[in-house]
This record gives structure tokens, C-alpha cells and sequence, in this order.
């Protein structure tokens, strides 16, 4: 009798030891919108609610950044074709997997999603009132499917770290997201210490969203994304004022009567999107004499008719999309030795971003990412 009490005791103990492991893979994280979701980590199986979410998740797991995706949105190969040939160089198999459409346009496949089995799915915070308006949670976590909101897009500068450390918590990787956020950080501390040691006056600089995408001038931002990240970069962003949210539009003639300083537009290979577009293609390897003409063209227009920036050779283009990824503190580098060149001449943005890429990233640097009409900046 004492022997079968005993292994029943025996029984009981080693029920309540799995049982505790089960319960301490399940944890409770909170999102970016305070969203408390349950999620089973370090999860497996992720569907990326957008292709260009790689850009974090590469952060995270450099050496195989797809073990974990088994599904996500077709926008890489068009928003950024240059970083997907040179994944799909290196990746091969990513050819196969599974693609989606977004949320925001009505093409996501809920049923797909669960033949998938995802342990999480990431979704960025700007398909948020898509998402709730099909009622998608919901339906998700019917299935046990969780989703969860991260963003790199709408307020950047708030978001990025808490979206880091949520990933890193969810992927098992605390350490190497804190690496990353510390590395960030102190980037940027690079600019803004010298910034607030020197004082220096702070030049009107209009951003350019996507310039040469379309024949109508011009996209920009407010107080957040590149908006904000001008001021990071120890410039006044021209459209704060005149755009009350992170995205929108400023009349031509509003850029002639600001006569800005400084004027920086985002660019890309938009060529899937818009065949021969004006666009500057800058990025991954991007050929930098061609997006300088191609920048260059982009004074004529008549919004830059008799402007400063024009006059001075201070027309810069950056890669738009720093807008939507943790790696807009080289934008921040870059802009501010535009912005400031005496003071940041000995910054190098170039061997931030190169050293970004062999600490965190899979793919090895390449050049690119800026090109300006001034030849000394």
C-alpha cells in the first residue's frame, strides 16, 4: 500500500512540475495600444501581418531569420525589392512561403491564417481600425490564434523600444532586444547630447514623404515619423504645424512661403509600384549617380521655384523606409550632419548603419540609403 502511495505521490508531483512548465510558457504581455493578450513563448510559428516586419525580426534572429515565419504579407518584394532579392538570394525558400494580403485593403485571408497554426500573429498599429472593423480578433482567438500590435510607424519615437522588448519577450530573446534598444539609444545620444551642448540654431526643414511618386506635390509629416525625427536631428520640421497628425499634405505654395533651409525627401526603388516613376530610388545598393538625378529633377518642380534649399544645393533624399523600421536612428545621424555639418563632421552614419548590419543583421551592408545635391555633405 505504501509503495502505490507512493507512486501516486510520485505521480501527483511529476503532473504539477509539467503543469507548472505549461503555465510559465504562457505569459501575458501587453502591446502597443495596452492590448493584454495571452501568447505561449518563445513562439514558433508567426505570421507577419506586413513583409517588412523582417526588418525587426532579422534583428532578432540574425542567423535564421524565417525559422519562425510561416506566413506573411506580399508588400516586401514591392515596397522594397532591393533587401527581398538580397533575402531571397541568401533564403532561398522564402519563395515558398505563404503570402497574404492587408488588412487596410480587405485581402487578408482569415482562413489561411489558421491553416497555418501561427502561435502569434504581428500586426502593425496602423491596420488597427481595419482589423477591428472585420472583427478579426475576435474570430483569431476563437481559433487560439493571438494577435498582437507592434509599431515602427505612427509614433516611432514612442513605440520603437516597447515594440522591441515585446518581440524579444515573445521570441525568447530579452538579451539581444535590449542589446539592440541600447545600441539604438545610444545612437542617437550621439546627436542629441551634441545638440544640446552646442545650442545651435536650428534650420526650417520641409520632408518630403515619397517625392516623385506621384505627378501631385507635396506628402509630408507631422509631428511624428520623419517629423519628429528632424527635430531629433536639430531641425523644425516646416509641416508640424500645418499637418495635425503623423501623415498628410502641404500646398505648394506653402513650401515657396516657408522657404526652408533644408529640404529632405524619401526615397525609393518604387518601380513595382509605379514603372519609371520620378521617385529617388535610394536603398539597398541603390546606384547613387542615378538617384542624384533623379533628386535633382525634383527641383524643377514648381513648389521648389525660388526656395533657399534649392538656391543653397541643400536637397538631400533618405530611404523611406527608415519610416517604418527600428533603424531610423541612422536616418537621425544622417539628417543631422546635413543639418549641422560643422558639428557632426566626424559622425558616420555609414559605419553605424554597417555596424548595425554585423551585430544584428543577416544581410551584409550595402550602400546607398542617401545621396544629396550638396557635394560636401
Amino acid at each position: 500500500m505504501k509503495f502505490f502511495n507512493k507512486v501516486a505521490a510520485a505521480a501527483a508531483g511529476f503532473y504539477l512540475f509539467i503543469s507548472s512548465i505549461a503555465l510559465a510558457d504562457t505569459v501575458k504581455v501587453t502591446d502597443v495600444t495596452g492590448r493584454e493578450v495571452e501568447v505561449n513563448v518563445p513562439v514558433e510559428h508567426v505570421i507577419l501581418g506586413e513583409g517588412r516586419q523582417i526588418y525587426f525580426v532579422g534583428a532578432l534572429d540574425k542567423d535564421e531569420p524565417f525559422k519562425r515565419v510561416v506566413g506573411w504579407r506580399d508588400d516586401l518584394a514591392k515596397a522594397d525589392p532591393e533587401t527581398y532579392a538580397a533575402y531571397l538570394a541568401k533564403y532561398p525558400d522564402i519563395a515558398k512561403l505563404p503570402t497574404f494580403g492587408g488588412m487596410k485593403d480587405g485581402t487578408f485571408d482569415i482562413e489561411q491564417a489558421v491553416a497555418l497554426k501561427p502561435d502569434v500573429m504581428l500586426m502593425n498599429i496602423d491596420a488597427k481600425t481595419a482589423t477591428e472593423e472585420a472583427g478579426y480578433i475576435e474570430k483569431l482567438e476563437k481559433v487560439g490564434i493571438p494577435l498582437v500590435y507592434v509599431d515602427f510607424r505612427e509614433k516611432p519615437m514612442e513605440n520603437t523600444e516597447p515594440s522591441m522588448r515585446l518581440i524579444g519577450k515573445l521570441f525568447g530573446k530579452e538579451e539581444k532586444a535590449e542589446e539592440f534598444i541600447k545600441f539604438r539609444a545610444d545612437s542617437i545620444a550621439k546627436v542629441t547630447d551634441t545638440l544640446a551642448k552646442a545650442n545651435p540654431k536650428k534650420p526650417l526643414v520641409f520632408m518630403e514623404r515619397a517625392g516623385g511618386y506621384s505627378d501631385d506635390c507635396c506628402m509630408s509629416f507631422g509631428n511624428e515619423n520623419f517629423g519628429r525625427m528632424v527635430e531629433f536631428a536639430g531641425g523644425v520640421n516646416m509641416a508640424k504645424d500645418i499637418i495635425p497628425g503623423t501623415f498628410g499634405t502641404v500646398n505648394p505654395e506653402q513650401v515657396i512661403a516657408s522657404n526652408p533651409d533644408q529640404i529632405i525627401i524619401t526615397g525609393g526603388n518604387w518601380e513595382g509600384y509605379v514603372p519609371g516613376g520620378a521617385w529617388v530610388g535610394v536603398g539597398y545598393g541603390a546606384d547613387e549617380k542615378e538617384a542624384q538625378r533623379k533628386l535633382e529633377g525634383l527641383t524643377e518642380r514648381p513648389a521648389f521655384t525660388g526656395v533657399k534649399a534649392v538656391k543653397d544645393g541643400n536637397v538631400h533624399a533618405v530611404w523611406h523606409q527608415f519610416y517604418n523600421n527600428p533603424y531610423q536612428f541612422v536616418a537621425i545621424q544622417q539628417m543631422a550632419k546635413w543639418l549641422h555639418p560643422d558639428l557632426f563632421g566626424d559622425l558616420d552614419p555609414e559605419a553605424t548603419f554597417k555596424e548595425l548590419h554585423e551585430r544584428f543583421l543577416p544581410l551584409p551592408y550595402k550602400s546607398g540609403y542617401f545621396v544629396s545635391l550638396n557635394a560636401s555633405r
